[in-house]
């Protein structure tokens, strides 16, 4: 009985930090990275610095997702007891102190682990704990329409690319400048997606959102253009001498987040697994696909350039 105990109470702090959603992070952080690492022409052997800034780097992101998202489980609860009962925390398996001790803690190892890699790393980190602890606490962006859209898509956006790319580049560099803005445009639209199955939840505990001010369907072409468009723009930002011509292939992109408009409309119905809607797991799989193609096709392009 207490072994069974202490194994529900394990589940129940690795379910407040979401393991699915630590992937994006990681991922994304360790495209961009290596793409860095590559268009900077750096001398280091890659291998050996793997470990050393690498995954170091990387894991200070994922580590400060888990962190922001048992944050939000601990200041959600009523929601939660609506529309994710499942929970932890509304089951009674890990109470909203001790959610709050573990975001603090992952909060305190994440920055700790940027102060290793570069101290402008650490700078972006700060920025991104600002605007994801404010996301779910005073002044709690979360509940103000519109605003709760830009304080996911920036620090998870523009922050997250730009710090990725601090580790082994100029942050502030034409290249993570646009790609980073591609990838929180396309996040203000995405990040729609994650509210669809909390639209009665929300409604109740004051939390206004796209979806539950508009509706799915007109919420659903709201998001279109910054889904759609990101990726059309490549080309133009290819003319203007901004990225590089070997990235034209990402405007392939259009495609898949056309599909994700497609899904908000036509499949509304949520996976307890992934704890959303099918159109929110295309929107993450189509992040992927944009960091591992623009991290495939810049090494390429650097080494035969």
């Amino acid at each position: 009985m207490v072994t069974t105990r202490i194994i529900q109470r394990f589940k129940g702090f690795i379910g407040l930090v979401r393991p699915f959603t630590l992937l994006a992070p990681l991922i994304v952080s360790v495209c961009i990275i290596i793409s860095s690492f590559f268009y900077n022409s750096r001398t280091e052997d890659i291998f050996s610095i793997w470990l050393q800034i690498i995954i170091p780097a990387s894991l200070t992101l994922a580590i400060l997702n888990g962190a922001s998202n048992a944050l939000n489980q601990a200041t959600d609860v009523k929601a939660d007891k609506i529309s994710k009962p499942y929970r932890p925390i509304p089951k009674g398996i890990v109470t909203i102190n001790e959610a709050k001790t573990i975001s603090f803690i992952l909060y305190t190892i994440a920055f700790s682990l940027s102060l290793y890699v570069n101290l402008i790393f650490s700078v972006f980190i700060c920025l991104i704990i600002i605007f994801t602890v404010t996301y779910s606490i005073t002044p709690r962006m979360k509940d103000k329409l519109f605003f709760n859209q830009l304080w996911v898509a920036i620090p998870r956006g523009l922050l997250g690319i730009m710090a990725s790319w601090s580790v082994f580049g100029n942050p502030i560099h034409p290249v993570p400048l646009s790609i980073g803005s591609i990838v929180m445009l396309f996040l203000i639209g995405g990040s729609i997606t994650k509210d669809i199955t909390d639209v009665e939840a929300d409604k109740k505990t004051g939390t206004k959102t796209i979806i539950n001010t508009y509706g799915v369907k007109k919420s659903a072409f709201i998001s279109l253009p910054f889904l759609f468009f990101p990726f059309v723009i490549i080309p133009l930002l290819i003319e203007a001498g901004i990225l590089e011509s070997y990235l034209w292939l990402l405007t392939f992109l259009a495609i898949p987040s056309y599909l994700i408009f497609y899904l908000m409309i036509r499949d509304k119905k949520g996976c307890k697994i992934l704890e959303n809607t099918s159109a929110w797991a295309m929107m993450y799989f189509t992040y992927f696909m944009f960091a591992f193609g623009f991290s495939i096709l810049t090494i390429i392009g650097s080494i035969t350039a």
